[in-house]
């Protein structure tokens, strides 16, 4: 079957957008009206988390064309272009910046269906199409409103609705299980170590009162050899795009608390030779000491890092995978060590006085033998997400082509 497509724009009350009230002489407050940007949005919904910003009463009466009315559909149009939210029901008075559009439907538009499309392949496609470019991508108010939507009878519009949010939900569902695998190591490490020692597995004071029987408290040099990374001349072709691959901030916040084995840059030989880059054996563990600080992971083969990272060859009293999850366990603690706010940096004096919690071997072992579990799991889980996700996309494209 064949709907009519017609322009959103024609079938809208409202397509606006915000603006950043510094810009008009006011500040953020501590509380007040949540002002969302694009991570606000996402997953179709809408979320005010520990980092949304907020602005006042005063302030949210001036940006009277950003106020944002329960039901309307958010896109964003700026930098990430089509992640959309659908502002639920019992949500306070809330405002948005510019990268946010408000789509407030008419009637003969049903809501959850308008989210279904926008975030449908083809919407998408359309959306990247129109995009302008530059620094910055960005989608204006004018080709948001300009895109073609197919529009079948309201109650066909909430039949498809309807199923396309019982399929989401099983993504959502099985995503938010891979989530709690993600933090079960974590808690596992706390549960045997941590819970025992009651303070981080890493840190840089020189005792604690009390150590688990059978550990000790020691110098991480004691136990693993440190090394630093390097950047080789950019301007030299010859030194990139070998087949050494190279850990950068890019890389480490997806590789946090994982095994890597492959990197977005790679760096040849003689970039190794011709720099101070170093050429590190499988099994270092890599820690970001600048920027992003406080993520690590473990080498899974020979590799070299960027200079943001301090990186330790364990010895054989210390299994590196062990050494990556009394970091990250620690990390709350070792940021506290990084000075700054914008860019804040954790210094070789102070990374060289790391101290570590050192359990038997046995013990540490036994803790890597579970983990490695839990990687099974997530690999068979992660498979199976994608799956889902693939099922999705060919639901989402036979509903908008009439064919569900």
């Amino acid at each position: 079957m064949t709907w009519p497509t017609e322009r959103l724009a024609g079938h809208c009350e409202v397509i606006t957008k915000g603006t950043t009230p510094t810009t008009l002489g006011h500040e953020f407050t501590e509380s007040g009206v949540p002002f969302l940007r694009v991570q606000n949005i996402g997953g179709g919904t809408v979320t005010l988390d520990q980092n949304t910003l907020f602005i006042d009463e005063s302030t949210h009466r001036i940006l009277e064309r950003s106020q944002i009315c329960p039901g309307d559909v958010l896109v964003s149009i700026a930098g990430t272009i089509g992640r959309v939210g659908v502002v639920p029901e019992d949500v306070p008075p809330l405002n948005c910046n510019q990268a946010v559009a408000i789509v407030r439907p008419k009637k003969d538009i049903h809501r959850p269906f308008l989210r279904h499309w926008l975030e449908s392949f083809a919407a998408q496609a359309q959306m990247r199409g129109a995009t302008v470019t530059g620094t910055i991508s960005n989608l204006s108010l004018a080709q948001l409103g300009n895109l073609k939507v197919p529009l079948p009878p309201l109650p066909e519009q909430r039949r498809i609705a309807e199923i396309l949010d019982k399929a989401d939900a099983l993504r959502v569902k099985r995503r938010a299980a891979l989530a709690q695998l993600d933090t079960l190591a974590k808690s596992i490490f706390f549960e045997i170590f941590g819970e025992k020692l009651g303070a981080p597995a890493v840190d840089t004071k020189p005792h604690y009162a009390s150590v688990p029987r059978g550990c000790s408290w020691i110098l991480l040099t004691d136990v693993a050899r440190l090394a630093t990374g390097h950047t080789p001349d950019r301007e030299r072709a010859e030194y990139w795009n070998g087949d050494i691959p190279w850990i950068s901030l890019t890389d480490i916040r997806s590789l946090d608390g994982t095994e890597a084995t492959s990197t977005l840059q790679n760096i040849t030989p003689l970039g190794i030779q011709n720099s101070s880059s170093v050429l590190l054996p499988k099994g270092t563990v890599c820690f970001s000491r600048t920027a992003s600080v406080g993520f690590a992971t473990v080498m899974g083969r020979e590799m070299a890092t960027s200079q943001d990272f301090m990186n330790w060859v364990c010895g054989p009293l210390l299994d590196p995978t062990y050494l990556m999850w009394a970091l990250i366990t620690s990390r709350q603690r070792l940021l506290s060590l990084a000075p700054g706010s914008t860019h804040r940096t954790i210094y070789m004096r102070v990374v060289e006085q790391f101290r570590v919690l050192l359990p038997p071997i046995e013990s540490q072992l036994r803790f890597v033998r579970r983990v490695a579990r839990i990687n099974e799991v997530k690999k068979s889980m992660r498979a199976s997400v994608a799956e889902l996700d693939c099922l999705f996309a060919s639901l989402q494209q036979c509903a908008f082509l009439g064919e569900l």
